[in-house]
């Protein structure tokens, strides 16, 4: 079930990819996707929406683009 993948997207107008993968997590699943070298790991939430649950200390993350990647990835399930 870690099979890497290119998450593709549009955002801004600008087509974008991302390599993603996922993570087994005891019962359920995370995904990992890397924006700018950076991880960012998704789950899915009750209602099968992802959240991102948290972001390198160093980084200022465009919540945009964290809300269009969960939303793309609720897409893809």
């Amino acid at each position: 079930m870690n099979e890497p993948f290119v998450l593709e997207l549009t955002y801004q107008n600008k087509p974008l990819e991302f390599p993603a993968a996922f993570q087994r997590y005891g019962y359920t699943y995370r995904i990992a996707v890397s924006v700018n070298e950076q991880p960012f790991v998704f789950e899915p939430d009750e209602e099968g929406n992802y959240r991102v649950l948290g972001s390198p200390a160093s980084m200022q993350p465009d919540i945009g683009l964290l809300q269009a990647i969960a939303e793309k990835l609720a897409k893809l399930a």
